[in-house]
Parts: structure tokens; sequence; C-alpha cells
């Protein structure tokens, strides 16, 4: 299996300081080079911070792992300069289609707003994501990746951490200022804190399969060309190029009963197939051909061509740490918590966890901020995973009904969505990502007038086309990674407001930015006069009617945690 990728081999490098047996001090160290530890790295680097990333192993992720990518993700990656060839890479899509049986009973439109820059999704095999973002990071001179070192143990004092770390060459040890954790559910680093777990785990089984479809499959029960509800087209496809780049979902398919199914378009002219298995199913021998092959037959007919290129049996949970600082350790992604897969919360949530810490970190290492800037790290994202959580178990509770009569239920929201409106937003096979709004941080200043919209504080900013120095544009490009004043039109007299060395520079609409569209100004309910107080994370802080140097210095205050 895994014909269509070769993995990479990164060389094994001992650093100066080991060879001599010093004990370096490192700014920052990031512990696991998945997904999540490379945009943490990168993301700090780009802001000032000399960064130390530790793995024990030596190439990327083995198989595609986790897919799907979210709007909000993306944006993220884009500021770092990476989105790029991700969205080029992958396959973007924003249509999600539920089928009961074989019947399509409910569809969905991820992103109806049209001029954004990112999609609302792309899937993308984990493996090419991690290679983009370690040819990042070989470009970037504050970051160093030791690849095949493995952290053994850790201790604290109250202003650094000291690491015991394994190499090819031996055991040699390192300190930190901060310790990133992102080495993903099963943590040592968790397990060294003393951080536990408390949550849900479930005991249903899914099988992944990533096929490469070639040939002429023939005839098969897909339903490619459903886009009515209740249509049973039985279509006839041609090759794999034929499915469509939307998400499938399937609740009692007549080609794997009384289960479920899940099919996503990747790159390489892979798919990704999901097969629900039950708690009684045995991974080793689901894994095996013999018993993968037949399923997917049934799926895509007698005479379907394809090889498999990766399968795996996975069970999941919703569950966190109580704490995502702990000392000088802080945790991010599934170090910190778990989801089931259904929505794809697990790596887009854990790319917005570093999106809300790198600027903290950098502020708190710079002494522009205290550390109960870093404290509001886990008020925010355990907030947000809270939330993932909450809508992870109702997706799970779902799709794998524990009882008859929570069956019937669902069998019936199924049934009545086909044609009833009101019964369509009762269908859960998987909430999808979404940014969740800290609308409760301690960073905001509360508004002390309503507004329309949907731009409160907490919120990431929308996107929207826009023409900055005579070029098309876009708006999140022109705000960047720092304080900013988003300001509209010339009534709004916005000047540059400081606390310390931390300025929130303007950036005013009809000045410095053209709103083309007048999207901007629609999706900011902005009307001329009206200021916005953006953070680093592109988060909005804080919202006015009209410029006020005090005000906005107090929120500034705030949104340092300086009060």
């Amino acid at each position: 299996m895994m014909s269509t990728y070769t993995y990479p081999r990164f060389p094994y490098v001992p650093s100066a300081a080991q060879r001599e047996g010093r004990v370096e001090r490192h700014p920052v160290v990031v512990i696991g080079a998945g997904p999540i530890g490379l945009t943490a790295a990168l993301d700090c680097a780009k802001r000032g911070l000399k960064v130390l990333l530790l793995d024990d192993n030596d190439t990327v992720s083995i198989g595609s792992r986790a897919v799907c990518y979210a709007k909000r993700p993306l944006e993220v990656w884009d500021r770092l300069g990476v989105a790029g060839p991700m969205v080029a890479k992958g396959v973007s899509w924003q249509v999600g289609k539920v089928f009961f049986r074989d019947e399509l009973a409910y569809q969905f439109d991820l992103l109806p707003e049209s001029q954004h820059q990112m999609p609302a999704m792309i899937n993308l095999q984990q493996y090419h994501l991690e290679e983009m973002l370690i040819a990042a990071l070989q470009r970037e001179p504050n970051v160093t990746i030791a690849w095949k070192h493995r952290v053994l143990s850790l201790q604290q004092a109250p202003d650094h951490a000291t690491l015991s770390v394994e190499t090819p060459d031996g055991i040699f040890r390192l300190q930190a200022d901060w310790v990133v954790a992102c080495d993903g559910a099963n943590s040592d680093t968790r397990r060294m804190v003393g951080a536990e777990f408390t949550g849900q785990f479930f005991q249903d089984r899914f099988l992944i399969a990533d096929v490469v479809m070639k040939g002429e499959p023939g005839r098969r029960s897909v339903p490619a060309d459903a886009s009515s509800p209740g249509e049973r087209p039985d279509a006839s496809l041609r090759d794999g190029a034929d499915f469509p780049t939307e998400r499938w979902f399937w609740f009692d398919p007549p080609f794997h009963r009384n289960q479920s199914v899940l099919l996503h378009k990747q790159s390489d002219n892979i798919w990704r197939i999901d097969f629900q298995l039950g708690w009684q199913a045995d991974p080793d021998e689901e894994k095996k051909p013999e018993n993968v092959v037949p399923r997917i037959r049934a799926m895509l007919g007698p005479d379907a061509d394809f090889e498999l290129e990766w399968v795996s049996v996975y069970q999941f949970a919703c569950r966190r740490i109580d704490r995502f600082r702990h000392g000088r350790v802080i945790f991010a992604g599934d170090a910190a918590h778990q989801v089931s897969p259904f929505g794809a919360r697990g790596a887009n949530t854990g790319v917005q966890d570093i999106d809300n810490l790198a600027w903290k970190l950098a502020l708190v290492q710079s002494g522009d901020a205290p550390e109960a800037l870093v404290d509001t790290y886990h008020d925010e994202r355990a907030f947000a995973a809270d939330d993932n959580l909450l809508n992870s178990t109702r997706s799970t509770d779902f799709i794998t009904p524990k009882s008859a009569s929570s069956r019937l239920f669902r069998d019936a929201v199924l049934e009545l969505a086909k044609t009833e409106a009101f019964a369509r937003p009762l269908v859960n096979s998987g909430r999808l990502s979404t940014p969740t709004p800290y609308a409760q941080s301690p960073l905001n200043t509360p508004d002390d007038a309503p507004w329309q919209g949907r731009m409160s504080p907490g919120t990431p900013c929308a996107d929207a086309p826009v023409r900055r120095a005579g070029r098309d544009d876009w708006l999140l490009h022109a705000l960047g990674g720092g304080f900013v004043l988003l300001a509209f039109g010339d009534e709004a007299r916005a000047e540059p407001v400081s606390v310390g060395r931390i300025t929130a520079a303007p950036l005013v609409v009809g000045r410095e930015l053209v709103d083309t569209q007048g999207l901007v100004a629609q999706r900011c309910d902005a009307s001329p006069g009206r200021v916005y107080l953006i953070r680093p994370d592109q988060h909005v802080a804080a919202r006015w009617r009209r410029f006020d140097a005090a005000a906005v210095r107090a929120a500034l205050q705030r949104a340092l945690a300086l009060t």
C-alpha cells in the first residue's frame, strides 16, 4: 500500500550544545512535529521567537489521517505564508450531502456567501500538509527542527523547564522558557505533568480505507447525481474522477446495512471511505485486505477497479484536560483535547489553539505583557474545546444511537428531512468545524451600544476583497499580525494608540483600503466613523461608533491582560 506517496527522511543532527555537553536554554521548545506542532513552531518564529522543535520520528505522519481543513485554519496558514500550496494541492469543497438508505435526505452549503479568499474546506492528506509546513520551517531562521529527539522527562522551575531528551547519540538535557506540547492524544508530556483527560471514550469502531480509483468501475449504487431530496439516481460512474468534490454521508445504505459510511475526495485521485463497524469489530481482522476489499466492492460495484492506499481502524473520545497551562508547559491540539472525527474538529481546532497562543507567548517573552496573558489562552481555548466537545458528542450520538428509541428518532428525522425544512437542521452527520467566538473572554471590551452583524468582540474578523496601494488584495492580508485599529471613513479620525511599546495603528477603509464591493462595511456593520480594535490573531477585541483615544487605550490594556 501507499503507492502514491514516497515518505521523506529527515536527518538527525546533534546540536553543538549536545556535542559539547552544555545545557542550552531556549525561549520556546515545541514537542511534536504533527500539523499542530509545525504550525506552533512557524507562528512563534514569525513573531520573532527562537524555537526548537523536537520530534521522535524522522518523517511525516504515516497514512492520510486528518484530511479536512476548514476556512479559518486556512486563513491562519495564509497569514503564515503556507496556505497557497495547500489550497493548490488539496481538493476544495463546500457542499455536503446526507443520504438515508438509498435516497438523498439533506444537503448543506458551508459557504453560501461569495467573495472569500479561502475555500470553505479543503481535503488534503496529512503527509502532504506536514511536508509543506516542514518546507516553510526549513526556510525560517528562527526554527531548528531536531529529528529523532524523544523527550524522556521534564522538570519545572518557576521560570523554565528542564527536559531530558533521548537521541541516537544518547541522552542530554536542555531548558526552555516555555514548552508547547503538541504530542497528540497519547501525549507523554501530559503524563509527565500529571494532566489527565476527563470526558467520554466511545466504543464504536470505524474503518478508514484510502482508495486509489482506476479503470472502469461499472455500475454502482453511489448517488452521484442526486441534487434533490428523495432522488434515487443509482448512477453509473465511469471513473473515479466522476465523483464530485463534496462530502457524502450515508445512514444505513444498501451496501452497508444498519451502519454509516463517509466519503471524501482527496488529492492524487485518492478517496477516503469511512465504514462504521460497531464496537464488537476486531481491528486486526477488519484491516486485512481480504476483509476491506469486499466492503468497498459492495459500495462501488463488482467491476470497480481500485487499489488500497492505506487502511486503519480507529476509536475515538470526547475529552480534555482541566487546564491547558501547567507551569511552563502549555498543551495544544490533541494533547489538550480530543474529539470524534465527525466534523473535522481535531486538527482545525488545534491550529486555532496556536493562532491564539503564539502572539501571547511573543508579547510575554518580550516583556510587553504579563504572564496573565498566557493564562487567557486556557480561558479562550478551553471555551472553544468545550463547544467542540458538545457538538462532537451530539454528532456521535446521532450517528451511533445507543438505544432503539434513539435510532427511531434519528431515522424519523432523516425521513422527514427529505421533504420538511424544519427537520433538516436536526440532521447531524457531524457539524463541520467553524470558529468558536470568544464571547466571554476577559480580553474583550463589551459593546457600549447595540450593533448589527456578526463581528462582535471575540469573533475572528471576516475577510473581504479590498484594494490596497493600487492592487487587489484581501482584508486579512492588510490586517497582518499586530494590533490594528480598523476604521471607516475620514470621520473616524483614528490615531495611533500605544500602551508601552505596543501600538494599535489605524487602517482606514476609504484611505489605506478601498472597499471595492462594499463587503468590508457590510460584514462589519460599519458606517463612517466606526472603529474596530483587532488583535494580533485577527479577532475583534473591541468596537466603537466613534474614535475615542482613552477608550481605545483602555481596551488595548485589557487585550494585553494589563487590567
